[in-house]
């Protein structure tokens, strides 16, 4: 379990400025929170030394790049245990189809947010990912008819 960290005003002023655009340059961020670069900077040196800030990334449109079918997948395992799921998620984790995965409670064990170019590449991977595992007993597929409300890492406000 990760330690959690201990934020002040400043801090999560920071990061609602940096997760809604992380380009800004810390005297702008500086002006905007009351407190001087060379402090915005350390600040934002020690949000990514203890993990706070994960990554800088470019949020993109994939629809701008390419025709994609995306689907969740609901996951059933035939039995649990720790290294049935690790394994599972190795195997996942080396599928590029596979954008995200979360496990999950209830009859589903996994809920995959898979990404293909079409059908026929959907149904080589649930061949050589799902169908042919002896550890999935089921798996049901919901198809993305269109996108009603993009990822946006600032939409939740900071606790």
């Amino acid at each position: 379990m990760r330690e959690n960290v201990i934020l002040d005003d400043f801090d999560r002023r920071l990061l609602d400025l940096v997760r809604r655009d992380n380009l800004q340059p810390a005297r702008l961020l500086a002006e905007k929170v009351g407190l001087s670069e060379s402090a915005v900077s350390r600040r934002l040196r020690r949000l990514r030394d203890e993990g706070v800030i994960v990554a800088d990334v470019a949020v993109i449109d994939e629809t701008r790049l390419e025709r994609a079918l995306t689907m969740h997948v609901l996951v059933e395992m035939e039995r649990e245990g720790s290294a049935v799921l690790d394994a599972l998620l190795e195997g996942l984790t080396a599928r590029p189809e596979v954008r995200a995965a979360w496990y999950v409670t209830g009859e589903t064990d996994f809920v995959l947010y898979v990404a293909v170019p079409t059908m026929e590449a959907y149904e080589r991977f649930t061949r050589e990912v799902l169908n042919d595992d002896a550890r999935v007993r089921a798996f049901k597929t919901l198809i993305s008819i269109r996108e009603v409300l993009s990822y946006d890492p600032a939409r939740r406000a900071l606790a």
